[in-house]
């Protein structure tokens, strides 16, 4: 389920903020911030993400962050993003079954499904970062689809999906800087391909729920 919010003027503001809006004002709603009680957390693959994608702010629910996002639909008629308030005016509403898992086409690349990183993929942890800090050229590409893989595997598992065949991957990434926490981090932007179908605007990585590694089929 993907809603998409606008209002009469430009809704600014982060990704980010947008989840901290929804976190306060429907606190209620464990899916909505996994904040636990005694400072504890929900670890588990965001069922509900929130989007920044050029410029317009977008809320994903997948599985039970579905029924969420439809007990809570007309719970706002305006939001506020870091002290700015927005007044709702329209809720663009889509609800879909996407289809997901390894694909049945050959091994080939160029049969694979290419998808598109419009957020930056947060893909490194410190130590995946120190490794990757020292390889070639070559070996950071491999890593990189070894991360990626990885994300896509742990996805499936999330949603008892029995990965069945061997997931393989090609990558044509680039470097970017993401500002995560008040400190500048490595991201990556670009294009993959991959034999997994997966639903357009979910995220990959680290940090989903925030908007990070979110894809699109090309």
């Amino acid at each position: 389920m993907k809603i998409i919010m606008e209002s009469d003027q430009p809704i600014m503001g982060k990704a980010e903020n947008l989840r901290g809006f929804f976190a306060h004002q429907f606190d209620s709603y464990l899916l909505l911030h996994h904040h636990l009680a005694n400072n504890k957390f929900l670890y588990q693959y965001p069922r509900i993400q929130y989007k920044d994608i050029d410029g317009k702010k977008m809320v994903l629910g997948l599985a039970e962050g579905v029924e969420v996002l439809q007990s809570i639909y007309n719970q706002y008629d305006w939001i506020d993003l870091g002290g700015y308030k927005y007044q709702i005016y329209s809720k663009e509403i889509s609800l879909k079954e996407e289809i997901f898992g390894v694909t049945d086409e050959s091994d080939e690349p160029k049969e694979y499904l290419k998808y598109q990183f419009l957020t930056p993929w947060f893909a490194l942890n410190e130590e995946n970062y120190r490794r990757y800090r020292d390889y070639s050229f070559p070996e950071r590409t491999d890593q990189l689809k070894s991360i990626l893989i990885q994300n896509i595997i742990a996805i499936a598992k999330t949603f008892n999906y029995f990965v069945d065949k061997k997931v393989l991957t090609e990558v044509n990434l680039k470097e970017t800087t993401i500002n995560f926490k008040g400190r500048s981090v490595i991201g990556f932007l670009g294009t993959f391909q991959v034999n997994f179908h997966l639903p357009d605007y979910i995220g990959l990585g680290k940090s989903v729920s925030r908007g990070f590694g979110t894809i699109k089929k090309l």
